[in-house]
């Protein structure tokens, strides 16, 4: 249980730093596009998500959210159904939370934990096959699974996280383009531009859902003071339930 606590952090980070160093190394040629040329960015949401019918009502102790769980990954979303009903995410703490990148919950050693315990070492003892789809990406309020750094990418069989992410340029996605060896479809583009989001973990952990309503719930729990392991200082509660 200490590895997958340990390797999460690793490949979080690695993937993390991906980003960071694509915005590092494209910073100069941005400000030169700038100059030659204005691009006016609209303010619109993205196409319509494929998402199903299956809604979840995530209560916090810094607000609602509501998720819409995808019809395209079966497996996680019949998953984390049965988690929901069964109560299991009930009294669990968002343990993890990192500003312009994403707030992670699920670890059941989570539920009464101590102040100052090291938490993400968690799990139910399975996991669940990769369900990568390009439709599906980490546009901010994207719902995903976390995972060891196995060579299946099989996800965890219950620690998630919820994306926070940030905006970026057409430059910086290029960039990051030519790092990854991928290709951003203009749906990905026009969200990573407007809404935001972690474009570096796409097709590397499933996402299975988005945030509906409350993405600015994941703003607040961003936000809080956080100490060792990036663990809030002041407990994020959690409780679920499926909604019509």
């Amino acid at each position: 249980m200490q590895a997958l606590k340990s390797i999460l952090t690793v490949s979080f980070f690695s993937l993390m730093a991906l980003g960071a160093a694509a915005q590092v190394k494209k910073a100069p040629v941005k400000k030169t596009v700038a100059k030659t040329k204005t691009t006016v960015v609209k303010k619109v949401a993205p196409a319509t998500s494929p998402a199903g019918s299956i809604r979840v009502k995530l209560t916090t102790d810094m607000g609602v959210m509501i998720l819409r769980l995808y019809d395209k990954t079966p497996k996680h979303r019949d998953n984390f159904v049965k988690l929901v009903n069964s109560k299991f995410f009930d009294s669990l703490l968002f343990h993890r939370v990192i500003s312009q990148f994403m707030i992670q919950g699920g670890d059941p050693q989570s539920k009464n934990a101590p102040v100052g315990t090291m938490l993400g070492a968690g799990d139910v003892g399975y996991t669940i096959p990769a369900e990568f789809d390009t439709a599906l990406f980490h546009k901010k309020g994207a719902l995903a699974a976390a995972r060891t750094d196995n060579p299946e990418k099989a996800s965890s069989g219950c620690q998630f996280y919820i994306v926070q992410g940030k905006t970026y340029s057409d430059a910086e996605l290029n960039m990051m383009e030519m790092q990854m060896g991928t290709k951003f479809s203009a749906r990905q583009r026009a969200a990573y531009k407007t809404v935001g989001g972690t474009p570096f973990l796409d097709m590397n952990y499933t996402v299975f859902g988005e945030v509906e309503k409350g993405l600015e719930v994941i703003d607040k729990i961003a936000a809080v003071a956080k100490g060792m392991g990036d663990r809030p200082m002041t407990d994020v509660h959690m409780y679920a339930e499926i909604i019509k």
